[in-house]
């Protein structure tokens, strides 16, 4: 396995596990490898970011990308998804029209992606194959495997998250958790669920894992803690853990 072959710009988490922060809108994508598969979790903002990410994870773990998982349909995670020939792709069961591919091209745009990237990336916009409405395990080979699991809602209206077994366990948030700034509400977030989206991910991490969020550093279980009260407060959300 080649899976600790160092490609600059991506972070070793754990063993076997590793993450990229890409630019502009600071996202997240990480990669989990076994002997039998690799594990891809979101795609980029477009096919160019995506084509990127697909070649350097393709160098670290030695294999093609056998597994996709999208966190949440929103641009700045799903639009590179194409480039991923083969890849069977999960995402959380949810409404079909959040994967709308003028939707999505119109926020790109919105975001500052230029018009034919964006309008090339929604043309070949892929939905998920697989959606899931609890959890499935992923076997990656070697005794790697990964877990999806329904999250939310909470950033949106599906959220999943992947937790990674191991020591220490690693749990990729998506957008349910976010470190370079303030957790971002739009018009498709369910807020008065948000917090109990993350007692959701600190119950499947445990007080010593180390969460992945959809942007920023690394952080643990105290962060994640101190974020869900701060939702709590802020949409006035009477919550207890």
């Amino acid at each position: 396995m080649t899976f600790d072959r160092d490609v600059p710009g991506w972070e070793r988490v754990a063993a076997g596990v590793r993450r990229c922060r890409l630019p502009v809108w600071d996202c997240t994508v990480g990669l989990v490898t076994g002997t039998g598969g690799a594990l891809l979790v979101d795609a980029g903002s477009s096919l160019r970011e995506g084509a990127r990410v697909r070649a350097e994870a393709q160098a670290l773990a030695g294999r093609r990308v056998t597994h996709l998982a999208l966190t949440h349909p929103h641009f700045d995670h799903v639009l590179g998804a194409a480039v991923f020939a083969g890849a069977e792709v999960f995402a959380a069961v949810g409404p079909a029209a959040a994967w709308s591919a003028e939707g999505l091209r119109t926020d790109a745009v919105r975001h500052g992606l230029d018009e034919r990237e964006a309008a090339g990336a929604a043309d070949t916009l892929v939905r998920p194959g697989h959606e899931v409405s609890g959890d499935v395990v992923l076997d990656l080979g070697g005794g790697r495997e990964a877990v999806l699991v329904n999250a939310g809602p909470g950033h949106t209206a599906q959220d999943l998250a992947v937790l990674v077994p191991g020591d220490p366990p690693v749990v990729f948030c998506g957008d349910l958790v976010e470190e370079s700034g303030a957790p971002q509400a739009g018009p498709d977030a369910v807020p008065s669920r948000w917090p109990a989206a993350l007692d959701r991910l600190l119950a499947l991490g445990g007080a010593d894992a180390r969460y992945v969020p959809g942007h920023g550093a690394v952080v643990d279980a105290a962060f994640v803690r101190a974020q869900r009260d701060a939702l709590a407060a802020r949409f006035g959300v009477s919550h207890r853990p």
